[in-house]
């Protein structure tokens, strides 16, 4: 990938899910990580949460990531930290970053290392906008989110050459994200598939 979302296509293929989860497959991850709780914890806060430190020339900016229910705060926070997870691990160049793992499983978890993968020998550098955020609780301890990412202001930089690239010309940076989660045992919101609609917001 050269650009933070090179196109449609590459972007699917990095990020794209299956569209579902079974629920007798084991969730990955659940339970594990290190580190103190992040700002965003959700209602779990005796959970021991991996800290997530995202590159300092980089910004994430969650916009309307709040709700009075405190059973979908939570998954606006846990979605919030798989989310700033990819690109922490971007940043720090390591696709089986602790915390990938922590917030995400099966295809969520292969297609979030390949996405991170795609990046070697780059970075990214300036800002994204995730808003419109849409969490709904569905049954037996499964959710879905969508949210928006503007990536118009964001790029990626080339660690050799600084040359930095952004969406390509005649392809919109604003882009969907629909994942399914479900709910651990501890009590986490992990992100199990992640699908994405170039047109979708």
């Amino acid at each position: 990938m050269t650009a933070l979302v090179a196109s449609a296509a590459v972007l699917l293929s990095a990020c794209g899910g299956d569209g579902g989860a079974d629920s007798s497959d084991k969730i990955e991850g659940a339970g594990r990580g290190s580190g103190e709780p992040t700002p965003t914890a959700s209602e779990s806060s005796d959970v021991d949460r991996p800290e997530i430190t995202l590159p300092k020339s980089f910004k994430a900016d969650f916009q309307g990531w709040t709700d009075s229910d405190p059973r979908l705060q939570s998954i606006l926070n846990d979605g919030k930290e798989r989310l700033r997870g990819t690109y922490a691990a971007i940043g720090e160049a390591d696709p089986k970053a602790d915390y990938l793992a922590f917030y995400s499983a099966r295809s969520a978890l292969a297609s979030g290392e390949k996405w991170v993968e795609g990046y070697k020998g780059l970075t990214i550098t300036g800002e994204v906008r995730a808003f419109n955020p849409e969490a709904e609780i569905r049954e037996k301890g499964r959710a879905t989110l969508f949210y928006c990412v503007d990536e118009s202001k964001g790029f990626s930089k080339d660690l050799k050459t600084g040359k930095k690239e952004g969406t390509p010309e005649g392809e919109s940076p604003k882009v969907q994200y629909r994942t399914a989660l479900e709910k651990s045992d501890d009590g986490v919101w992990i992100t199990t598939s992640v699908e994405t609609a170039p047109e979708g917001c």
